[in-house]
């Protein structure tokens, strides 16, 4: 059981820790079956994490788009497949919010279509994002700015970032 809980190692801090973690075993039979259970357990879990890590980091794509936060104003091109015709459309907005990390991470955009609120939430990692375009830099407290739902009109501005 040592032997594969190591084998599946490639990390040498958790070899030791394991390998300690085992010395510390009980002399009473069924209670070595059951620390060395859950050990593997434990392992088989951080196992797969770091396989998960590494199947992310080999499908990533490679897009350089600008840093950008929420309260900044920006124009998102994105393709649209029309039949076999392909456009790009430009969607001009406030962004909202930025959530996850690595090839998961999205970010919400919402514009003002006439009197109604239009949001479109994007993966970064879509192949359809053809380029993002900071306009603006706006000054907010904080990173999910979903308070802008509720306001309209001149309480809806966002003041814009000095340098």
């Amino acid at each position: 059981m040592r032997d594969l809980i190591i084998i599946f190692s490639n990390n040498l801090f958790c070899a030791k820790k394991i390998e300690e973690l085992l010395k510390k075993r009980l002399l009473i039979q069924k209670k070595y079956l059951i620390l060395q259970s859950e050990i593997f357990k434990d392992y088989i879990k951080f196992f797969a994490m770091e396989l998960m890590k590494v199947v992310n980091q080999s499908l990533a794509i490679e897009n350089n788009f600008p840093k950008f936060k929420a309260g900044d104003t920006v124009t998102v091109s994105y393709k649209i497949k029309e039949g076999n015709k392909e456009r790009i459309q430009e969607f001009r907005g406030v962004v909202l919010q930025i959530k996850g990390e690595g090839h998961t991470a999205t970010f919400t955009v919402r514009k003002m279509s006439g009197a109604f609120g239009v949001e479109r939430i994007f993966p970064f990692a879509s192949p359809f994002l053809d380029a993002i375009t900071v306009n603006k830099m706006g000054r907010v407290r904080r990173a999910r700015i979903f308070y802008l739902r509720g306001l309209t009109g001149k309480k809806a501005r966002i003041k814009e970032k000095r340098f």
